[in-house]
């Protein structure tokens, strides 16, 4: 019969490093709800202007400058370029309903 992992005391060592990834994700799931509250009132007053959904120029711009901060952090830009434009569609598909559509 083999140990287990679980069978051992828990490395402090990989313990703390899991403590601190958690307190990172809760900040990262904080930002996004502000974010997404921001961006429910600008979805919110696109729709009373009758402004488009989608502002592309804005899109690639913020695209751009977040690839540069990326690579200034040592940060994978197309990782960071993927995760943006998730958050970007979803943002869109937000204003499409406050717009009705």
């Amino acid at each position: 019969m083999t140990d287990s992992p679980s069978d051992h005391a828990p490395d402090p060592t990989l313990t703390g490093f899991r403590k601190s990834i958690d307190n990172i994700d809760a900040a990262l799931i904080h930002m996004l709800a502000e974010r997404f509250r921001i961006t429910q009132a600008v979805g919110e007053y696109k729709a009373k202007t009758q402004l488009p959904p989608a502002d592309p120029n804005r899109e690639a711009r913020q695209i751009e400058r977040l690839r540069k901060l990326a690579v200034e952090a040592d940060l994978d830009p197309e990782f960071s370029e993927k995760f943006i434009r998730f958050v970007i569609d979803e943002v869109i598909r937000h204003h499409e309903i406050a717009r009705g559509g």
